[in-house]
């Protein structure tokens, strides 16, 4: 179990509209994402079903359950990688149906993934420079001869990524190659060229895979430092316990496809449906 730098308050969930709650600083501020009866079906498999969720505008929000359950397909509807079979969801109170990926991406949200999908070859510098891909005004012909646009569009593209890298002391990486940085980097990187996008809401998809206990808890960190900083949301899938527990205010529990809990991490641990989830039914003859 790794040890956390700082005590970590916890945070006052309250009740808002359908019976949703977020953190009492985003209850008077009108929720990034909202999912209605959101659903999805591959074939006659039903994948996910009746999904809904409220996140509040600077939320650190938690989306757990076991092995299967359903939670990167629903990252995969909210960023339209799939199109959902059923159901709503509003970004910043807007209807996304019939949005692409790079619709929603420059709408507001950003992801990152549970394999690591940097461009290895290229700088690190380069590779945040992609992200900001939204931003950079300059056409072709500007590109190809050169003109004062793209000087000024370029050297504005440098200026914010070595400011972004800054921020998680990444700065005197910038003309490294990416896929020569050591994991926890690289994971930290993915991060970065994500925030490029200046996203509302940013998903994070197992962050912690493969860290070790003190990669981890400065994850943790730059978690936190992401939603102070930036005052957007953040909502993550993790299969690391601690991790939820430590930082996630509200948090959502999967199980086969359906929502079986919401709540605090106070309430989701001691949680019964929660817990048989996890671990199955106990042997009422246990401990007879």
């Amino acid at each position: 179990m790794s040890e956390q730098k700082t005590p970590r308050v916890a945070t006052k969930m309250v009740p808002v509209q359908s019976h949703a709650i977020v953190p009492d600083r985003d209850a008077d501020k009108s929720p990034v994402l909202e999912c209605h009866h959101l659903g999805i079906d591959f074939g006659g498999l039903t994948a996910v079903n009746e999904f809904n969720l409220m996140i509040g505008r600077t939320e650190i929000a938690g989306l757990i359950g076991p092995n299967g359950a359903g939670k990167t397909t629903v990252f995969n509807l909210l960023t339209k990688v799939y199109q959902p079979t059923r159901g709503t969801i509003l970004l910043d109170g807007n209807d996304t149906s019939k949005r692409t990926t790079a619709h929603i991406n420059r709408a507001g949200i950003a992801r990152t993934f549970q394999n690591i999908r940097l461009f290895a070859n290229l700088s690190v510098e380069d590779n945040v420079k992609l992200g900001l891909h939204n931003h950079i005004n300059y056409g072709m012909w500007g590109g190809v001869f050169r003109l004062p646009r793209y000087w000024h569009e370029e050297k504005t593209a440098h200026e914010r990524a070595m400011e972004l890298l800054s921020i998680f002391d990444m700065a005197d990486l910038a003309d490294a190659q990416a896929g020569s940085l050591p994991y926890g980097a690289q994971r930290r990187l993915e991060i970065v060229r994500a925030l490029a996008t200046n996203p509302s809401l940013l998903l994070l998809d197992e962050p912690a895979a493969g860290m070790n206990p003190s990669e981890t808890a400065e994850l943790m960190d730059n978690i936190v430092k992401i939603r102070d900083l930036f005052q957007i949301a953040v909502m993550l899938i993790e299969h690391d316990m601690n991790l939820v527990m430590g930082i996630c205010e509200g948090i959502c529990v999967l199980n086969f496809g359906e929502v079986i809990a919401k709540g605090s991490p106070a309430e989701i641990k001691s949680n019964p449906v929660v817990i048989e989830a996890y671990l199955g039914k106990k042997d009422k003859k246990e401990g007879a």
